[in-house]
């Protein structure tokens, strides 16, 4: 339960403007992930949009056991609550698992708009975060493999 009212007032402190929402609520055993990666991270969009400026969203990542993200960074500053399991979470340029934090079940981190970071997990983790529109992920290394929660890049002129 406190995990719930948790989310709420993460979505809350984004202070941003949202149109009227049903209530909702999710914990790690009912996400219903909707993207897939072959590594097995897998993203969902639980509410919101996250292509559209100014307006709130909440998303949840899976990051199994053993997997790691490149270092990037992120248009927008991220609210995330590590929901399972153990997020490392490292800042720099150049993915160092060794320089990695450890932020288990229960912990809130304030990733910061611009900030060159990766993450992993030594056992399967489940984040739920807020953010707020629009949302991009950039790799320092252009061709590292992107997780399930990376915005899918649209060639040019496809409508979204």
């Amino acid at each position: 339960m406190y995990r719930l009212i948790l989310l709420a007032g993460l979505a809350s402190a984004a202070h941003a403007t949202e149109p009227a929402a049903l209530p909702a609520a999710w914990n790690p055993d009912t996400i219903a992930w909707q993207r897939t990666n072959p590594d097995g991270t897998r993203f969902a969009l639980l509410e919101g949009v996250r292509d559209q400026p100014g307006v709130a969203f909440t998303y949840a990542s899976f990051i199994p056991a053993g997997v790691w993200d490149a270092a990037h960074s992120h248009k927008a500053t991220a609210r995330v609550f590590v929901a399972r399991g153990t997020l490392r979470l490292g800042y720099g340029d150049r993915l160092d698992k060794s320089a990695a934090l450890h932020h288990p079940a229960g912990s809130i981190l304030l990733v910061p708009a611009g900030a060159r970071h990766f993450d992993g997990a030594t056992e399967d983790t489940i984040i739920i975060g807020t953010a707020i529109g629009p949302w991009s992920t950039d790799y320092v290394d252009k061709a590292a493999p992107a997780s399930a929660g990376t915005p899918q890049q649209q060639p040019p002129g496809t409508p979204k």
